[in-house]
């Protein structure tokens, strides 16, 4: 199985990146987590972007706040599907994290999760891994057919309620 790769432009971004790890986790997807900025670290990030098709990675997920446009930075250098988390910051909410991460050229794309929504991304991740592993798209059948189940439980409870 591919692995993904999680990039967060500083090690305060962990909170978020965590849950995007406890999804992988909870997939049996393997990844690894690095700490790289597109602007304090650009060759470090650059040559991970590079190497990550050679080095077994099959999606990447870059989370960054504030205009760090890491997800970009990542998008240029490989042609895996990129993933961008945007990171909720004291300044703006989130909002310039959001918009340097989905503002991206043509030819460049990012997919792009809400602000701090890390455990979409993960579960974007495990999708694109599920087009070539037909037993992790049966254990996200299996996760979206439990999530529906908890809904309607709860559905049946708030009637029995009232």
């Amino acid at each position: 199985m591919k692995k993904i790769g999680i990039i967060m432009g500083s090690d305060s971004d962990l909170p978020v990146v965590g849950k995007a790890v406890d999804t992988l986790r909870s997939f049996g997807v393997p990844y690894e987590v690095h700490v790289y900025s597109a602007h304090r670290t650009p060759a470090e990030a650059r040559d991970f972007a590079l190497n990550a098709r050679a080095n077994g990675f099959g999606a990447i997920i870059a989370a960054a706040g504030m205009a760090a446009h890491l997800a970009g930075a990542m998008a240029a250098g490989t042609t895996l599907p990129v993933i961008g988390i945007p990171i909720k910051s004291a300044q703006l909410g989130g909002i310039d994290a959001l918009l340097s991460t989905v503002q991206m050229p043509s030819g460049l794309p990012v997919a792009t999760v809400a602000i701090d929504g890390a455990v979409n991304a993960a579960l974007l991740a495990v999708q694109i891994l599920s087009v070539e592993d037909a037993a992790l798209a049966e254990k996200l059948d299996a996760k979206r057919a439990a999530d529906a189940q908890k809904v309607l439980d709860k559905d049946r409870d708030i009637i029995n309620k009232l």
